[in-house]
Order: C-alpha cells, then sequence, then structure tokens
C-alpha cells in the first residue's frame, strides 16, 4: 500500500513537471514548426492600400506584402498569407492562425502585454500631399494655399501648430470628405494619412497627387506570439539586414512615396 502510495505522488509530481515545463517549450517552436512544414502564415491586410491591398492582376501587394515575402524567402519557406483585418489580427495571432502579424501594426502598452513586436520595418504617417506641379518644400511654402483636412485628427491637430497664419484650413467632418474636396480642386492641398492618401491616388491618377510634408510618423511593427524569442530573433535579423543594404528603404519609397526615415530598433 506504501509503494502503490509513492508510486502515486511520484506520477503526480512527474504530470506537475511536465505540466509547467512543456508549455514553455511549446512556447517558443514556432520558427522549427514553420521550418519543419516550409511555410510560414502571414497576416496581412487585402484592403489598406499602399500597405497591402489587392493589385489590378488580383494578386496581394503593398508595402506589407514585400516585407512579408521577404521574410518568407530569408527562411527559405512559402509565404502562406492569410487575409486579417484590425480587429481580428492580433486574436489571429495568439490563436495560431497565423504565425506572424505584417499589417501596418503600431505599438502601444496595451499590446504590448499580449504581444511581442519586431524592430520596425516600415514608417506609418499623417502629411501633407498636392500635385506634382506644386512645389512645396517647408511648411513655409503653405503659405497663402489652402489645404482640406478632416475635423479634430491628428493631422488637424498638428497642421494647426506648423503652417505659416496665411494657410486656409478647410476642415471636413470625415476622410472621404476631406479626399473629395481636394480632388475636386475646392483645395490644392489635403493633409491626411498615408493609406487614405494612397487610396485617393489609386482611385483619382488624374489628381498627380504626391507626398509633401511630414505632420507625423508611427513606425509599423511586426507582431510576434508571446515567448517565440527565437522566431522573433530571426526576423529581426531579417529585417535589420534589409534595413542596413538598402531593401526597406526601396520598399518605402516605391509604396509610400517617401524614405524609411529613422526606424527604431
Amino acid at each position: 500500500m506504501k509503494f502503490k502510495l509513492l508510486s502515486t505522488l511520484a506520477g503526480v509530481l512527474t504530470s506537475a513537471v511536465l505540466s509547467v515545463a512543456t508549455p514553455a517549450h511549446a512556447a517558443d517552436d514556432s520558427l522549427t514548426s514553420i521550418l519543419a512544414k516550409k511555410s510560414i502564415a502571414l497576416g496581412v491586410a487585402s484592403d489598406f492600400p499602399p500597405y497591402g491591398y489587392m493589385g489590378p492582376d488580383f494578386k496581394l501587394t503593398g508595402v506589407d506584402v514585400a516585407t512579408a515575402q521577404l521574410i518568407a524567402d530569408k527562411l527559405g519557406v512559402k509565404a502562406d498569407f492569410v487575409p486579417v483585418s484590425t480587429p481580428n489580427r492580433i486574436p489571429y495571432l495568439q490563436t495560431k492562425k497565423i504565425d506572424l502579424i505584417v499589417s501596418a501594426l503600431g505599438k502601444n502598452p496595451e499590446r504590448e502585454k499580449v504581444i511581442d513586436f519586431t524592430v520596425a520595418y516600415a514608417p506609418f504617417f499623417q502629411a501633407v500631399f498636392g500635385p506634382k506641379a506644386l512645389a512645396i518644400k517647408s511648411f513655409d511654402d503653405l503659405a497663402g494655399k489652402t489645404i482640406a483636412v478632416t475635423r479634430g485628427t491628428i493631422q488637424d491637430d498638428v497642421l494647426q501648430k506648423v503652417a505659416p497664419p496665411t494657410l486656409k484650413i478647410q476642415r471636413f467632418e470625415d476622410d472621404a470628405t476631406t479626399i473629395a474636396a481636394f480632388i475636386s480642386q475646392q483645395t490644392q492641398l489635403v493633409a491626411t494619412g498615408a493609406a487614405v492618401a494612397a487610396a485617393a491616388v489609386q482611385k483619382n491618377p488624374q489628381a498627380q497627387a504626391e507626398y509633401k510634408l511630414l505632420l507625423k510618423d508611427s513606425p509599423n511593427f511586426i507582431g510576434v506570439r508571446k515567448g517565440e524569442t527565437e522566431l522573433m530573433k530571426k526576423v529581426n535579423e531579417i529585417l535589420l539586414a534589409a534595413k542596413a543594404d538598402g531593401t526597406l528603404e526601396k520598399y518605402s519609397q516605391k509604396w509610400l512615396g517617401r524614405g524609411t526615415g529613422v526606424l527604431p530598433e
């Protein structure tokens, strides 16, 4: 009876040890799994130009998609793109529907509690946009111009601080109305986010709009599950190398119309 009790206790202790040790090991096995199956599930947006969207050939494209493909290529595995939205991208990562979030993801304290972040790979910014024919090199050049902006936005707040007194700011209630005012030439310029501007340029190429001045920069990071230290390390190596050799700069210039600037590491 004593032997049986000891055996039972030993079994309970062994199970307890395994229950503690196994999750810790399992939490850091994504890179091994990715390399073994030779594919990586990458959460990207499919309707958020210029970061992730369907091109004219009905294939995903954009700065996020290019970065995600680069990671897969450097790992030597197939890129399995999974369309995600802002509400579901973190849950998809946590439930292992995807291995990484590469979808215009900003870093903040709330998100850092539930997922980890790589080094930054691309800028996400609010800026002044205008036609190529209009020479704007500094905020002083805005003097005497007209600009559309959505009321109460970050770009509205920043614009008020940096604009010369003679800039005429026309405020609208939403992004669609703001963009419409610019496209219809009610204003010469527009202050908006890069994604909104890119969508507008794509739909209205006749406007020949381009990036003019930076208002605020908020870098994008790749989201990684908590505890996936080996995968995090590998992705950071890939991103830092791409930053050093100019690849990330090339992506930014191609899809965002401006350089990466100073990306935090």
